[in-house]
């Protein structure tokens, strides 16, 4: 319970670039989710875009666009946030930095073994790959962009404590 007490004394929750970054974190995926189970049942997006290609392309440009504006959120509420001064070192910087990359060499990685429409939802406009992808990422880890994507936010978010 004091570990809860101390960790909220770093983090400010009423600012609102903090509440815009958890309103965008959470909203994100549910939109995703909601929009491509819907796209699932009825088809309305493949029929208004003359295609399930053409509509999957479109739904992964606006999930792209979504995640440039929860990426900046996210930045801007890091730089609003307190400090902890222990974390203000090369040691968080360098860790920060091989942290990011890790987490970049697995998201890029399961984007170009998936390609666009794997990436984006295709299975749910009825695009479906020939086979299930089993090389690089995927032989390393279950669920690589999920937790590459978590590792480019956690390497980001020490790179900005440092202020060298």
């Amino acid at each position: 319970m004091r570990a809860m007490a101390r960790l909220f004394g770093y983090v400010d929750v009423t600012d609102s670039g903090f509440i815009a970054a958890v309103l965008s974190i959470a909203f994100n995926p549910f939109f995703w989710n909601v929009v491509a189970r819907w796209e699932h049942r009825t088809r309305a997006l493949s029929r208004l875009f003359g295609s399930p290609h053409a509509a999957c392309y479109c739904l992964g440009i606006v999930i792209l666009i979504l995640n440039c504006v929860r990426s900046h959120c996210f930045t801007e509420a890091m730089k609003s946030q307190p400090k902890l001064e222990g974390l203000d070192c090369n040691w968080a910087y360098y860790s920060g930095l091989a942290i990011l990359a890790v987490g970049s060499l697995f998201v890029i990685s399961s984007f170009l073994a998936l390609g666009f429409i794997g990436t984006f939802l295709g299975d749910y406009f009825g695009i479906l790959m020939e086979a299930k992808v089993t090389s690089f990422p995927f032989n390393v880890l279950d669920n690589p962009m999920y937790w590459g994507s978590t590792a480019v936010y956690l390497g980001w978010s020490l790179l900005l404590c440092v202020t060298l």
